[in-house]
């Protein structure tokens, strides 16, 4: 076990844990991509599916706090730009639903 610590750079459990914390959070960050292929390739055409939206929020959310504790501003910043993109698409998504479900 002593290896794995080693190899992931930390010195302790809860380090490593955070470092499992942060990979699932570019995991699901990632799988934003595959979501939005697999939907383009079922339409025909390029197309950005509702739930890219989720995963990149959640992947967000995710890395941001990662990059909190790992006290990274780099990091801090590019990940709370992108909370702001994917919460306002998510808003007009829900905006535009709304508004033609009241026709």
């Amino acid at each position: 076990m002593e290896a794995l610590l080693s190899f992931l750079k930390v010195d302790s459990w809860l380090e490593f844990w955070w470092v499992m914390f942060g990979l699932l959070g570019q995991l699901m960050f990632s799988g934003r991509f595959i979501v939005q292929w697999i939907a383009s390739e079922k339409a025909h055409r390029s197309t950005v599916p509702v739930a890219f939206w989720y995963f990149s929020m959640g992947g967000g959310v995710i890395l941001f706090s990662y990059a909190v504790y790992r006290a990274d501003p780099v990091f801090i910043l590019g990940q709370s730009l992108g909370l702001f993109i994917y919460s306002r698409n998510l808003f007009l998504i829900y905006r535009e639903r709304r508004e033609n479900a009241a026709r």
